[in-house]
């Protein structure tokens, strides 16, 4: 009996214990605001992801091996881990103006790099293998996914510092981007045969609008119509969210995702302020989650869930905390403001996703290259994104 009596005794101080510890454990992770919102120039965690980042291209071997790891897993991780260092590294000249040519320098050598390996290998190197299980709608093949990011670094190194080459590429790229999306019955693109991404339209309606920046044109007539036509025929009805793929006529393959839906609230401020903000207040009251301090995303909503893919990466039962979707929700606060879900997600990312920190460079064990290039995108974003909003009549 006194045996029995000291166990339960050390049960309840411990069930004590916990009740007490629990809830100051994210006190040891909570990151000071200024470790990633910049009071001048940048943050000290931007300046440590950057690091990384500038190494792996100006390291050829070391660049390899990452590229070589991430194509491995999935090719589309080696382009979009380019398009957000790309992103990154002109907001980075804009915010740090003595270190723009060395930047501009970096974006210099990215977009040639990718630009040569289109040319010589054609779109679907950086793409999924099932973009050859058949032919595309539309010929000749293009996708929209390839064309959108690669018309959106165009434009971003030429917001910053103009360079008289990429102007009639951005010009051609935008030119043939526009031209499949009218040719289409309900101005869907493809990026894979018969699939559509929101993902890729909005990046596509952000390089349009900074394409009339810098050249003068006016495509504001085409993307009110296009959102006219997401508004009626691209929103999940029992959210409001925007849903993330669908075919060229307009029939729904996945549901909102978390992966998809806070980068694209994020590229619809410099098209529509009102749609933009509306998008990730869904977003954050159907997908964001706090608990005692920490926060993160949800994939799906509840009223619908979709299956398990590349994008939306490993997602926690119980919590349902997604990492694709949490990734892109750090890019998602940091745009429109939102102070405290920003502050519970890098506690979350100092907890869960083992940081290392070597030589003043950072890497994150649970993330990679990709990753990481978007959470230096959302550390940094900002004035870009303020001269492409420019733009709007």
């Amino acid at each position: 009996m006194q045996r029995w009596r000291q166990v339960l005794l050390m049960l309840a101080a411990l069930m004590l214990a916990t009740l007490l510890w629990v809830p100051c454990l994210h006190w040891f992770f909570v990151p000071e605001a200024t470790a990633y919102i910049p009071v001048t120039g940048l943050a000290p965690r931007a300046c440590e992801l950057a690091a990384r980042h500038l190494q792996l291209w100006t390291d050829p071997a070391l660049k390899q091996r990452e590229i070589e790891r991430m194509r491995r897993s999935n090719a589309e991780w080696d382009f979009m881990g380019r398009t957000f260092l790309v992103w990154s590294l002109a907001e980075m000249a804009l915010r740090e103006p003595a270190q723009q040519a060395h930047y501009l320098g970096v974006m210099d050598t990215i977009i040639a790099e990718t630009l040569r390996l289109e040319r010589a290998h054609g779109q679907l190197f950086f793409l999924m293998p099932y973009a050859r299980s058949r032919p595309y709608v539309q010929q000749p093949l293009r996708s929209l996914f390839v064309d959108g990011e690669i018309a959106l670094m165009l434009a971003a190194r030429r917001l910053v510092a103009e360079k008289e080459d990429y102007r009639p590429l951005l010009r051609e790229r935008l030119a043939v981007i526009l031209e499949r999306l009218q040719r289409s019955e309900r101005l869907l693109a493809e990026s894979y045969p018969d699939e559509g991404w929101l993902f890729d339209h909005a990046v596509a309606l952000a390089a349009l609008r900074a394409g009339d920046r810098l050249d003068g044109t006016d495509h504001s007539a085409f993307i009110r119509t296009w959102l006219d036509g997401a508004k009626k025929n691209l929103t999940d009805p029992k959210t409001g969210l925007l849903i993330s793929s669908f075919t060229t006529r307009a029939q729904p393959l996945d549901g909102p995702e978390g992966s998809t839906i806070w980068m694209v609230a994020h590229l619809l401020r410099v098209v529509d302020t009102d749609f933009a903000a509306d998008q990730y207040r869904r977003a954050r009251r159907e997908l964001g989650r706090t608990l005692l301090g920490f926060g993160w995303s949800r994939e799906w909503p509840r009223s619908w869930t979709g299956p398990l893919d590349v994008d939306s990466g490993a997602v926690i039962p119980v919590i349902e905390a997604s990492a694709g979707g949490s990734g892109m929700a750090f890019i998602g606060a940091s745009s429109f403001g939102d102070a405290a879900f920003l502050r519970a997600l890098h506690t979350s990312l100092e907890f869960a996703a083992f940081p290392i920190r070597r030589a003043g460079r950072l890497k994150y064990a649970a993330s990679n290259q990709v990753g990481d290039a978007a959470l230096l995108y959302a550390c940094v974003l900002g004035p870009l994104w303020q001269r492409i909003a420019e733009a709007r009549p």
